[in-house]
C-alpha cells in the first residue's frame, strides 16, 4: 500500500460547498434520502477482550478525555496495537495539562499512539498563539508562555513525546494510512482552537485529505453520523461528509467533539466512530471503541512508522474576517 500524493485541490475537485452548509440539520434531511445510515449497537461492536488474530491490527479509539482519563488506571484503556485519540485531551490546552497527558500515554502498552488536537487545545493553534493576548475566558497568555518556559519548549506540541501527533498530516503504520486533522465548524465567536467557518474554508481543509487514507481522524464529526447535539440538532460538517463519501472513502472515520454523539454507525463503505470518552457532564465513562483492521499483504507489525509531511494549508487566511462576523453562542463540547 504505497503512499500517494494528496487529493487534488484544483477547481475540478468533485465536491463543492453545499447550499445548506450553514444549516446542517436541513442539509442532512435532504442528504439522508440518498445516504445509507445504520447504527451499530454496543452488542454488535468488537469486544475489547477478544484476542487479536495474527493477520489483524487492533485499533483502540478514544477522544474528548479532557484531562479526566489520567486519573484512571492506565489498564482501563483496552490493549491494542494502535491507540487513536481524536482530540480534546485537555480543557484549555495548558502546557502542564499536556505534560500530564503525555505522561499517561507513556504508561500505555500500545505500540503506537496517534493523537490530534481538538478545539480545547488552544495552545496548539498557531493563529491563537501568535496573538499578544488570549480571550479572557482562557486566562493570561503570559501564563501559557511561563509554563512553556518551565518545560523548556517553544511550543506546546513539543510536549507530546510519547505519541505521533498529526495535524493535517499522515502516518503509515504497517501499510495502513492514517490521516489526522483538527478542524471543526466555528462557534462561540471563534474563540476556540482550530475553529473555522463552514463552507469554502472548511472544504479547503478537507480537500487535503489524501485519497488513499484508510483511517481518517478528525476532531469534529461529519453531518449525519454521531453529530446530534443537545436539542436534537445535527451540527456536523456537510462538506466533510461529502468529501469522505464521494472522494476519500476511508475504511474508518474516527472523531469526537460532540459528546452526546458517542457510538458507531456506517454507510456501508465507511465505519463512523464518535469515540468521545467524556459525557456532556465531563464524566469519562464512555468505553473506548475498538476495531480490527486487516494487516495489508507484505507488511508486518515490526515496521517503523512512516511520517508524511504536514499538508501546506494557510490556517490564517480568512479566519479573522470570518470569525468576527460570527455571533452564535452555541456551546458544543
Amino acid at each position: 500500500m504505497a503512499s500517494k500524493e494528496c487529493a487534488d485541490t484544483d477547481q475540478d475537485f468533485p465536491v463543492t460547498v453545499d447550499k445548506y452548509t450553514k444549516f446542517p440539520t436541513k442539509a442532512w434531511e435532504r442528504l439522508q434520502v440518498k445516504r445509507k445510515y445504520q447504527y451499530i449497537p454496543p452488542q454488535e461492536r468488537l469486544d475489547p477482550m477478544t484476542p487479536v488474530t495474527p493477520g489483524s491490527v487492533r485499533v483502540v479509539c478514544i477522544s474528548d478525555t479532557h484531562s479526566k482519563v489520567e486519573i484512571k488506571d492506565p489498564d482501563s484503556i483496552p490493549p491494542g496495537d494502535v491507540l487513536l485519540h481524536a482530540g480534546d485531551f485537555t480543557m484549555k490546552g495548558q502546557p502542564s495539562s499536556v505534560s500530564v497527558f503525555n505522561q499517561f500515554l507513556g504508561q500505555l502498552s500500545h505500540k503506537h499512539k496517534i493523537v490530534i488536537a481538538g478545539n480545547h487545545e488552544i495552545s496548539f493553534d498557531d493563529v491563537i498563539m501568535s496573538k499578544k493576548s488570549l480571550d479572557p475566558m482562557f486566562g493570561s497568555m503570559q501564563t501559557y508562555r511561563d509554563e512553556m518556559n518551565k518545560f523548556g519548549v517553544k511550543c506546546t506540541k513539543e510536549l507530546l513525546t510519547n505519541c505521533i501527533y498529526l495535524e493535517d498530516s499522515m502516518v503509515c503504520l504497517f501499510g495502513i494510512n492514517i490521516y489526522g486533522s483538527p478542524w471543526q465548524p466555528v462557534y462561540s465567536s471563534g474563540r476556540w482552537g482550530f475553529n473555522i467557518c463552514r463552507g469554502e474554508l472548511l472544504l479547503e481543509k478537507w480537500k487535503s485529505i489524501p485519497k488513499n487514507t484508510d483511517i481518517l481522524i478528525t476532531h469534529g464529526p461529519p453531518v449525519g453520523y454521531g453529530d446530534v447535539a443537545k436539542g436534537g440538532n445535527h451540527v456536523g460538517c456537510v462538506e466533510l461528509l461529502n468529501v469522505v463519501q464521494k472522494v476519500v472513502k476511508p475504511k474508518y472515520h474516527v472523531f469526537g467533539h460532540i459528546h452526546e454523539g458517542y457510538g458507531m454507525s456506517t454507510d456501508g463503505d465507511t465505519v463512523f466512530i464518535n469515540a468521545a470518552t467524556c459525557t456532556t457532564q465531563y464524566r469519562p465513562t464512555n468505553p473506548a471503541i475498538v476495531f480490527d483492521i486487516p494487516l495489508p499483504d507484505g507488511h508486518t507489525k515490526d515496521e517503523a512508522p512512516i511520517l508524511h509531511p504536514k499538508v501546506s494549508v494557510d490556517t490564517a487566511s480568512g479566519r479573522e474576517r470570518d470569525m468576527s462576523a460570527v455571533t452564535s453562542r452555541l456551546k458544543l463540547d
